[in-house]
């Protein structure tokens, strides 16, 4: 699967692959990148049920739909239940909205201050 995602508008057919913009664009840089992404995706020490629900886990949280939905799939097609789906976007969801919170209680702590006593 290729993780790129695969915006017609960004890609070019080139002899029935899937030529990325970015290794068009700068085939210095775009092509070891994509290499990467290559390895990456052909897998490792981790079954392909676990790869899917990582990738799905790590698309949500970066507000990706495309990514979101194909790995959704992908998950399905892998034998991912719905249950197991679910659950791993309800984590992705709490852990991402905590993260949110910190970072935002940094910012609101440097120029709203804290009238109240710091707590963890």
């Amino acid at each position: 699967m290729n993780l790129t995602g695969r915006n017609p508008l960004e890609m070019k057919m080139i002899s029935e692959k899937v030529t990325p913009w970015y290794v068009l664009n700068s085939p210095e840089m775009g092509q070891p990148f994509q290499d990467f992404q290559d390895a990456v995706a052909k897998g490792g020490v981790l079954d392909t049920k676990t790869r899917e629900l990582l990738m799905l886990s790590l698309a949500t949280a970066f507000r990706s739909p495309h990514c979101t939905e194909s790995h959704i799939k992908a998950a399905l097609e892998a034998g991912v239940t719905k249950e197991e789906i679910t659950e791993a976007l309800l984590i992705t969801t709490v852990k991402a909205a905590v993260t949110q919170l910190n970072w935002a209680r940094e910012i609101y702590l440097k120029h709203l201050g804290n009238s109240h006593k710091e707590s963890l």
